[in-house]
């Protein structure tokens, strides 16, 4: 796998003949759009084919991969363009292997509301070991509010993914909430009914395992947070289940603030099979213009984590996503928009504007000018970004990574992922 930058006067057909690879398969990976159209600064990942098939008339997937050994999954990792389907054309060529160097095995986990859509879900299934719907809150009197899942749980296990049931203190508002996290880790007759739903829960639906995402408790909830995941763990692990928790991204123990100071890594630690480090949103909705997930802080966070954590044990958070500042910036006035990777690219090229790339935050941005004469500040993730990230994970020995979220379209991060790891 090679990640390249788009230099001035360079085209798709140019750049796949540099790298003898078919401009096609290389346009279609990268979701070049139909006019070839590329902004300079522009990555593109370029894999190189081992093995290619091209389809006959009356083969389907699954006799391809049978023919070669392999299964339908691995042809889905390998061929982005397929979207995660069985549909075939004659003549159609599908890479059956590739020639890249892995660093490690890796499971990965993505979490997706279910109005996301069924193509664009279908299509990132094959790259994740879990997926998790996004979210199953807590009513005030301690029971689940409902989810529809169900077509999520269907199409990740047609895939081969597990489904794995998110629980979180969100409420009917969809904010998270202080009160009724603590309600249920102090009132043990509403933490019973809680518990009791659950089970019923992961029992009919065919969930693998729980993921539990409690945010914004106070310090003083630290102990009763842990002994409640605990509880959990133990019961799930009768029943065959894994049990992980969500944990705000902390650079030591005694660090301040309602997001942090409930979540006692080595309590939590203790007491589930897996974490989730939240590593991202340093630049977010209201805060001032910076990278989402700057590598320097990310490191600060994973070098605390694995002083209190078995690094086996460890999801590294992946964002999928990027922000557009109007500028000036102003604290308490200005929003940034929530953008997709893909859409800071098609920013770039409808303004004719150069990406550039922040060798220590390890992550792009560019500024344009809107119609109505204001200055915008884009950062967002790139192949080269995500490269990076994704590259700790085999550093520090971790489980794998968790991608929030699903919801927006990029395959880079799906070919550099499947580039760098085989996934469990």
């Amino acid at each position: 796998m090679t990640i390249h930058v788009v230099r001035p006067g360079e085209t798709l057909d140019t750049i796949a003949a540099s790298y003898g690879v078919d401009p096609a398969q290389l346009g279609a990976a990268n979701e070049v759009p139909g006019d070839g159209a590329l902004a300079v600064g522009q990555t593109l990942v370029v894999r190189f084919p081992r093995q290619v098939h091209a389809v006959r008339p009356g083969e389907t997937l699954s006799s391809i991969a049978a023919a070669y050994g392999t299964d339908p999954r691995t042809l889905w990792q390998n061929n982005w363009a397929l979207g995660g389907g069985d549909a075939l054309t004659v003549g159609q060529l599908l890479v059956v292997s590739y020639l890249d160097e892995k660093i490690g095995a890796a499971a990965f986990n993505g979490y997706a509301y279910p109005f996301i859509s069924p193509q664009l879900l279908a299509a990132q299934l094959p790259y994740l070991t879990y997926m998790a719907p996004f979210t199953y809150g807590i009513s005030a009197g301690g029971g689940l509010l409902p989810l529809d899942d169900g077509a999520m749980i269907s199409a990740a296990i047609e895939r081969g993914t597990r489904p794995v049931m998110h629980l979180s203190t969100l409420t009917e508002s969809g904010q998270f909430d202080t009160e009724r996290g603590a309600a249920v880790l102090t009132d043990y007759a509403l933490q019973d009914r809680l518990i009791s739903e659950i089970f019923e829960t992961i029992q009919s639906k065919g969930y693998v395992g729980l993921d539990v995402d409690f945010e914004y408790l106070p310090g003083y909830l630290a102990a009763a947070y842990a002994a409640f995941l605990d509880r959990l763990h133990r019961m799930l692990r009768g029943q065959g289940l894994f049990l992980w928790a969500a944990l705000a991204p902390k650079t030591s123990a005694a660090q301040q603030g309602l997001l942090y100071e409930a979540h006692d890594y080595a309590g939590i630690s203790a007491a589930v099979d897996a974490v989730l480090l939240m590593t991202y949103e340093w630049g977010y909705t209201a805060g001032p213009p910076m990278a989402v997930a700057p590598l320097p802080s990310v490191r600060a966070v994973l070098d605390y984590a694995v002083t209190e954590i078995p690094a086996g044990k460890i999801f590294l958070g992946i964002p999928n996503y990027g922000y557009d500042w109007p500028l000036p910036f102003v604290r308490g006035t200005t929003r940034a928009q929530s953008i997709s990777n893909q859409r800071a690219i098609e920013l770039a090229l409808e303004h004719e504007i150069a990406i550039q790339y922040d060798e220590t935050a390890q992550s792009p941005f560019f500024h344009y000018t809107d119609s109505g004469g204001t200055v915008h500040e884009v950062w967002f993730e790139d192949a080269r970004s995500l490269d990076a990230k994704l590259r700790l994970i085999a550093e520090y020995g971790f489980q794998g990574g968790g991608v929030w979220n699903l919801m927006r379209p990029f395959s880079q991060i799906w070919q550099v992922t499947a580039g760098l790891y085989d996934i469990w």
